[in-house]
């Protein structure tokens, strides 16, 4: 095995029962891959080394029931350091830590923990206390446990508090969506039934508009053949008519009758009679008065004519 690497044919040569001891190798990284080959070797010792860091995939090794890493250059443990479930002692003393990663609280077999001389967060430090002998190294490991088993459920609790906000905030923004795409709809439904208003407006002024023109022609058609109709002479009513000529034949029959009697009194023998006499006077007074009557003279005149 070689100091940077820790590799070679010699790592098993170190197994001793369960135990494998690579301490004092000057080792700059852990050799997984060739003690991942070691099932066998559930104790550890890796203490007094330049480790600054331990792979990822250091924890699978979950086979480990005993680890030393005292007195390395550790700065940080992997993330998924509590795969190591396994893990019963752990001696961290004498590194460079300063916290834990939250997954240590699964190590619920740990039962002895040293966090000595390292430069933990003041909270941490006081949760581990001394680890000076068997007793205090015990209450260590339970009280870290308990430590970081709150740091996760606190920590899970914020990402539910978390989660739960961000469902919430889903919620607020879906519902936000559906009251705009609501809005919206909202929005096109009033323009429409707006634009069916202005529409059915148009529709009433043009048919008003229309109508007026037909109202207007109507009238300019009356107006135009109101004077032609005017200009004729008017018509006398029938009836004034009908009655006129009815007067005018009674008159006629009359003036007939007195003709024939005024014939007979004249031009016979009857006219020495006393009605004749009569006839006769009364003749002579009624010329004597037409002939100073002009109206009436013309009246005759015309009914003579018709």
């Amino acid at each position: 095995m070689s100091r940077g690497g820790g590799k070679g044919p010699s790592l098993k040569d170190k197994l001793d029962g369960n135990e494998l001891d690579l301490s004092l190798c000057d080792l700059n990284e852990v050799p997984v891959r060739e003690l991942a080959a070691l099932p066998k070797a559930t104790i550890l010792d890796l203490s007094c080394n330049n480790l600054i860091s331990l792979p990822s995939d250091f924890c699978s090794l979950m086979h480990l029931v005993k680890l030393d890493l005292s007195k390395n250059r550790l700065q940080q443990l992997p993330l998924d350091f509590g795969r190591l479930v396994n893990l019963q002692h752990l001696d961290l003393l004498n590194n460079r830590l300063v916290t834990l990663p939250v997954s240590f609280a699964q190590l619920k077999n740990l039962k002895w923990l040293d966090l000595k001389d390292n430069p933990l967060d003041p909270v941490l430090a006081k949760v581990a206390g001394d680890c000076l002998d068997e007793k205090q190294c015990k209450q260590a490991a339970v009280k870290v446990l308990q430590h970081m088993k709150a740091i996760q459920s606190e920590q899970d609790r914020q990402r539910q508090r978390k989660l739960q906000a961000e469902r919430e905030m889903e919620k607020k923004r879906e519902a936000e969506q559906r009251a705009k795409e609501a809005q919206e709809r909202e929005l096109r439904k009033r323009e429409k039934a707006e634009e069916k208003e202005r529409r059915r407006r148009e529709y009433d002024a043009q048919k008003a508009a229309k109508q007026e023109m037909e109202k207007k022609t109507k009238k300019e058609n009356v107006q135009t053949r109101k004077p032609a109709s005017s200009s004729r002479p008017a018509q006398p009513p029938r009836h004034r008519h009908s009655w006129s000529r009815s007067v005018l034949r009674v008159l006629l029959l009359v003036l007939l009758c007195v003709l024939c009697t005024l014939a007979a009194c004249k031009l016979t023998e009857l006219q020495r009679q006393p009605l004749c006499i009569s006839v006769n006077t009364l003749y002579e007074d009624v010329v004597a008065a037409l002939q100073n009557h002009k109206t009436l003279q013309n009246m005759l005149q015309q009914n003579s004519q018709q």
